[in-house]
């Protein structure tokens, strides 16, 4: 059974940083994309960055160059490494997995195309 849980969020001032962990059990590396998603009062869940089997990474473009999204492998943990935040980055914070693609990560996703989920953690920006 796959169980994914969040920790890590808070609130920081815009320029900050702060680094989320996503503790999974019964997810495969081989078999399973990983992704970091974000949704913010009154918008869309909107993917953040994905990780594949052989630890390849994606990133949308708002978050290009500042967030990092990396593993333990033998922790059973996944990072987001968050720097320069901005008040935009504000949002509630999820961890996804699906295996639907074999371990790989496709370019768009959608958050309807992952399986599992963690129960989020808050992210808060200010000015």
């Amino acid at each position: 059974q796959v169980q994914l849980m969040e920790s890590g969020g808070g609130s920081v001032h815009a320029g900050g940083s702060l680094r989320l962990s996503c503790t999974t059990s019964g997810v495969i590396k081989s078999q399973y994309c990983m992704a970091w998603f974000r949704q913010a009062p009154g918008k869309e869940r909107e993917v953040v960055a994905r990780l594949a089997r052989d630890d390849s990474t994606i990133y949308a473009l708002s978050v290009l160059g500042r967030f990092t999204v990396s593993r333990d492998a033998a922790a059973n943990t996944l990072y987001l490494q968050m720097d320069r935040l901005k008040p935009e980055d504000t949002a509630m914070y999820y961890c996804a997995t699906t295996q639907q693609w074999g371990g790989w990560c496709p370019g768009a996703p959608s958050a309807g195309d992952f399986s599992h989920w963690g129960q989020g953690t808050q992210v808060t920006v200010s000015s």
